[in-house]
């Protein structure tokens, strides 16, 4: 089955495997909470959450997925620095092929994971069913697409993109090399030659309208400690419980600091039935403004959801 997105412009295909089958379809809840959800200090995080996520159960008769990471280095590196920020780190060098993207127009990158040696790493293991994420945006937060490149037998990967403007690019690659420890995410600049007019931050919103769907994100952000952030989703003013699995899961939740685009990518842990709320733990390395782009797959549609946060 193919499938398209809309949105902003992510590109994917359809997750590998089998789906995870639904259960019996959750009482419809009447709509996102009026107020905050409390924030939860890390002593009593799991307690805090299960409590929170039971009472929000009962309260709108959702289901959302328990707040736990759905892979090692899901919330940052254990050594807590932001990601995607080095084009080197661990041993491994995110190595450019294409020397220039344009404006507008599909075009190819290509580009090497290295090792210390320089030389091409050709073995990896997948991370939510894929060997590469890959994903652009430009540095003034727009444009974002979340593709998956192909490998080459030489160790060169190579993905379809299109720059939606000129102006710098950032690619930041996340990747599980065989035989390393850890996931590593590595950034690096790519050219997109012309007049470069980068606009202000959007202003934070709590609801917005993606492609006839209400998105609402409901938590704030607490440098340091592990958030709890809700998304509810409703369509046609009811709200849609039949998210179907993006990447073995029900949602992803991509973040980004702006000014350097410090990255952290963040799953919900998988869920056996789809809810109209998605459920998250996330913790950003320092204050600041965050793009937050959610990702979800409704009747074989990937879109993204974009919000800004302020820490």
């Amino acid at each position: 089955m193919t499938t398209t997105q809309r949105g902003l412009p992510l590109v994917e295909t359809p997750p590998q495997g089998h789906p995870h089958q639904g259960g019996a379809e959750d009482r419809p809840p009447a709509g996102p909470p009026t107020g905050r959800i409390a924030r939860v200090v890390a002593a009593g995080l799991i307690l805090a959450l299960t409590l929170a996520l039971g009472f929000a159960a009962g309260r709108f008769g959702g289901s959302p997925a328990t707040l736990r990471s759905a892979t090692p280095g899901a919330v940052g590196h254990p050594d807590h620095e932001p990601a995607g920020l080095q084009v080197s780190r661990d041993g491994f060098t995110l190595a450019l092929d294409t020397a220039a993207l344009a404006a507008g127009r599909a075009g190819e990158l290509a580009f090497r994971i290295t090792d210390a040696a320089g030389v091409p790493v050709t073995a990896f293991q997948p991370i939510h069913e894929r060997l590469m994420h890959l994903v652009l945006v430009s540095r003034d937060l727009t444009g974002y697409q979340h593709v998956h490149p192909e490998l080459d037998a030489d160790g060169t990967w190579r993905a379809a993109v299109t720059p939606a403007a000129a102006g710098p690019l950032r690619a930041i690659a996340d990747f599980w090399p065989v035989g390393a420890s850890r996931q590593v995410t590595l950034g690096v600049d790519v050219a997109v030659p012309g007049r470069y007019a980068p606009r202000p931050p959007e202003q934070p919103q709590e609801t917005i309208v993606v492609d006839g769907y209400t998105v609402t994100l409901d938590g704030g952000l607490r440098p340091g400690e592990a958030n709890q952030v809700l998304v509810w989703l409703g369509r046609d003013g009811r709200p849609v419980n039949d998210l179907q699995p993006h990447l073995g899961a029900y949602g992803h939740l991509v973040a980004l600091r702006h000014g350097d685009l410090a990255y952290l990518h963040v799953h919900p842990a998988a869920a056996s039935r789809p809810s109209s709320v998605v459920a998250f733990s996330v913790q950003v390395p320092s204050a600041g403004t965050y793009r937050l782009f959610f990702e979800f797959r409704h009747l074989d549609v990937v879109h993204v959801a974009a919000f800004t946060v302020t820490a």
